[in-house]
């Protein structure tokens, strides 16, 4: 069965077999200005005097019953009809967009990963040495957790040293209170006079109080969850004159 619908773009009316409407859901294309409309929709009335049928090859695209010459259609024109490119496009168009959202994801997946490295190196040793192994190929490294809530220092006692003038001796326990591993802090000491003030102020890292000859292998292994270890410091306080301290520990940002 022949139809007649009308261009909603150019006003160009044309003739449509009903079968080429049902199998594209009514999707068509004018032959002249390239609209893509919906061909059910924009049906006419044959004989309306308003959208009388122009002939021209653009018309006769969708009229199985007459095909006009290759060499009468101008530039650019199509031949057949071309119901399935806006369908073409549209996938096309989908499949771009799932793909840059996928990209998206293993984006943030990665700088979350990047981000937290610490935390889940530190669940469990397997996650640990496939993001070392990550790491290493783009020159980053996965540091131990720092949680300084989680980090305290249990005892610490300040004395003289009785073999040597103006030295004193800093001992100190820091607890890991984490069920994982964590990094050494850092200390600031604060030597306070006869008024509590401070007479002098010293970070220590944790090169400074660690065993020197096996600073750098401590540093690696972290303090483990649950564990304490013991530290002691001696200082030089022959140029002040120090009767009390305060220490806390903290994580360098």
């Amino acid at each position: 069965m022949s139809l007649i619908t009308r261009c909603p773009v150019c006003g160009t009316a044309f003739r449509v077999q009903s079968s080429q409407l049902a199998a594209h859901a009514g999707t068509v294309r004018c032959g002249k200005c390239g609209g893509v409309f919906n061909g059910v929709a924009a049906l006419v009335e044959e004989g309306d005097d308003r959208f009388a049928l122009e002939p021209s090859p653009q018309l006769g695209l969708f009229d199985p019953g007459r095909q006009a010459p290759v060499s009468a259609a101008p530039p650019g024109a199509h031949q057949l009809p071309d119901f399935l490119v806006p369908q073409q496009r549209s996938r096309r168009a989908t499949w771009l967009w799932a793909l840059a959202v996928l990209l998206g994801l293993l984006v943030l997946m990665a700088q979350v990963a990047y981000r937290f490295r610490a935390e889940l190196a530190a669940s469990n040793a397997t996650a640990r040495a496939t993001l070392v192994a990550f790491c290493q190929s783009f020159g980053c490294d996965v540091p131990l957790p720092r949680h300084p809530e989680l980090m305290s220092i249990d005892a610490s006692e300040l004395q003289a040293d009785t073999r040597r003038e103006g030295l004193i001796i800093l001992t100190a326990s820091l607890r890991n209170r984490a069920r994982f591993a964590q990094d050494y802090p850092a200390l600031e000491l604060t030597l306070t006079d006869e008024n509590d003030l401070p007479v002098l102020r010293r970070v220590l890292a944790p090169r400074d109080y660690l065993d020197a000859p096996r600073s750098r292998e401590l540093m690696r292994q972290g303090i483990s969850g649950g564990s304490e270890a013991a530290l002691r410091v001696y200082l030089d306080t022959s140029r002040t004159r120090a009767i009390g301290y305060r220490l806390y520990l903290f994580y360098p940002l």
